[in-house]
């Protein structure tokens, strides 16, 4: 793992690259470098060591010919297949990394050879001969790569910040009605003007004295033939033994829920190796709600593992914000993400790799916008013509947001469910041409969370709150033998409340794992806003200012909110910690 930075053109010297490089030492702190390998274009890294951690596998990694080299942040699963590819056709290598592997299947195959790579990652494969540069982004999302570029520089680095500081970039105000309904910037965007996102799956070769286009990383699919229950777990085993495997030690983000406990459970049954497990406990009088210490525990009874209970609470989070929004690179409305940080900063003691339950409930239909698009979904006839009237009853907060997202455009109805509130139009124009129409309706839905809600939230902050430790998250049921399963199954009932990862529950004698109530990874936002003492006080303050700095540029929504925050926290706390989030994240950016 590591952070990654480019410099082409005009704007290239050392300073420059020296700028990224120190910024995000928490993304490699093991080893750094900066160099030219011809005027002006400059290359830096920072490199965090899982994979074959001794010095002859540092980057930038070099060919034996000295005619090309490699950075890159990620990891490749299948390395040991391609290495057997390249033995045969006489390569001969001096490391044990996929480091190295990498370097020589890009050397051999070029752009053409990203379609036989399986992993996360972000690279930059520089041509010295030719003077031509490979910049790839894995088909996942799952490791971030962010770009500038004007008539005469192009810069590219794995964090958005770093970027946007070296460039002075302004805030790009526009982003404020996207955040507010969605929790993110729009896809391909950032906060900083001029600051853009290389978006999942693409890859572009860029020539000197050229400007670069955009390829997509082709799909290879493998065809199936059985789209089983055994089947699914067969693929999820050989998942879990190769993304498990690191030359330093693993652990285990482990809620109790069906996804993170199937993957330990499974892993432990296959190996009998236990693992260092982490798990968020929240204080005493709010455990009976957020009980994810006492699934892990119970767990525990039948399960070998070493459990982490890691201890939250007002008095934790504020002792921790500032210094969790110090190392926010961008902000995502989730509190998840504060969550994940606070693992990876007590996990960082013990381990570098952290595996986690990521894709699971997008892929498989875990959420409860999945239940409700499919209630939508059977009965919208009856429930269009009635939603005037049943709008008028005293219905509780999840059916009222039912009735206010249901349409007759079933993909503005399922953006509604996802989003805090009902999306306006010009939301949804942003949106719908990411539903892929050769699905059906309801895997267009699944589809959409996961190349839209997958990338922009989860695994941006799985990736963020953990490089931010020096740590790699990994997550197996991304692997892309079993995505290539999941497009081919044609049976939405096997893509239902995540059927099969309940059924493999049950055979292994967890049935009552799957049977928890989903409550979803946060924060207990609305009993702190109900205590009303120093989170809602601090929150409301910072909601004030954010209002009066920013006030003609924030949607009307948000205005309407923020008029008299304290009327709307029950039906709106999780917008309200959203917009705090950012609120502060700005003030300390100065933007």
């Amino acid at each position: 793992m590591c952070g990654i930075y480019l410099i082409w053109g005009k704007g290239a010297n050392q300073e420059s690259i020296e700028f990224l490089v120190n910024h995000s030492t928490h993304r490699g702190p093991d080893q750094k470098a900066f160099f030219s390998p011809w005027p002006s274009l400059w290359i830096g890294v920072n490199r965090l060591k899982i994979l074959h951690p001794g010095p002859d596998a540092d980057q930038p990694f070099f060919a034996p010919d000295g005619n090309s080299f490699l950075i890159w942040n990620g990891e490749v699963y299948n390395y040991r297949n391609l290495r057997n590819i390249l033995e045969k056709m006489g390569i001969e290598f001096i490391t044990q990394s996929d480091t190295e592997v990498l370097l020589h299947w890009l050397k051999i195959f070029g752009a053409k050879g990203l379609e036989s790579v399986k992993g996360m990652f972000s690279l930059i494969f520089v041509d010295l001969a030719s003077q031509n540069v490979l910049v790839a982004r894995d088909k996942n999302g799952e490791k971030p790569l962010y770009y500038h570029q004007d008539p005469t520089t192009l810069t590219i680095s794995s964090e958005s910040k770093g970027l946007g500081k070296l460039l002075d970039s302004k805030l790009d105000e526009g982003q404020f009605d996207n955040y507010y309904f969605m929790r993110t910037a729009l896809p391909g965007k950032t906060f900083y003007k001029g600051v853009k996102e290389w978006k999942a799956a693409r890859f572009s070769l860029i020539r000197q004295h050229s400007a670069f286009r955009w390829d997509n990383i082709p799909e290879i699919k493998k065809e199936e033939s059985l789209f089983t229950k055994d089947r699914f777990k067969e693929l999820l085993l050989q998942s879990i033994k190769r993304q498990f495997h690191a030359d330093m030690p693993v652990g285990m983000l482990l809620s109790g829920g069906a996804d993170s406990s199937l993957l330990y459970s499974l892993w432990y049954k296959e190996t009998g190796v236990s693992l260092p497990t982490f798990t968020i406990e929240h204080e005493t009088k709010y455990s009976k709600k957020y009980d994810d210490a006492q699934a892990v525990s119970k767990l525990a009874k039948s399960i070998p593992l070493e459990k982490n209970a890691i201890q939250v609470s007002q008095k934790i989070f504020w002792e921790n914000w500032d210094e969790y929004l110090q190392q926010l690179d961008l902000p995502v409305g989730d509190s998840a993400s504060f969550l994940t940080w606070l693992i990876g900063k007590e996990a960082k003691k013990s381990v570098k790799v952290l595996i986690s339950g990521a894709g699971a409930d997008e892929l498989w239909g875990g959420y409860n916008r999945h239940q409700a698009f499919l209630k939508y979904q059977e009965n919208k006839g009856l429930f269009l013509p009635l939603k005037p009237f049943l709008g008028m009853l005293p219905l509780g907060r999840n059916w009222k947001k039912f009735l206010e997202g249901i349409e007759p455009d079933s993909k503005k109805t399922f953006l509604n469910f996802t989003a805090l509130e009902r999306i306006d139009h010009d939301i949804f124009s942003d949106y719908e041409r990411v539903f892929d129409q050769k699905l059906s309706p309801y895997k267009q839905i699944l589809d959409f969370d996961r190349r839209v809600f997958l990338v922009q939230d989860i695994l941006k902050i799985q990736d963020n709150a953990l490089m931010a430790h020096g740590l790699e998250g990994r997550s197996p049921y991304l692997d892309e033998d079993l995505l290539n399963f999941w497009h081919q199954i044609t049976d939405e009932e096997d893509l239902k409340g995540k059927k099969w990862i309940r059924e493999i529950l049950t055979d292994l004698d967890l049935e009552w794992i799957s049977q928890r109530k989903k409550l979803g990874f946060g924060l207990p936002l609305l009993e702190w806003f109900s205590e009303e003492g120093e989170f809602t006080n601090r929150v409301f303050a910072s909601l004030e200012s954010y209002k009066n700095d920013y006030k003609s540029n924030l949607p009307k929504p948000a205005l309407q909110l923020l008029e008299n925050p304290r009327k709307h926290v029950k039906t709106h706390f999780l917008t309200l910690y959203n917009l705090f989030l950012l609120a502060e994240w700005l003030k300390l950016n100065k933007l």
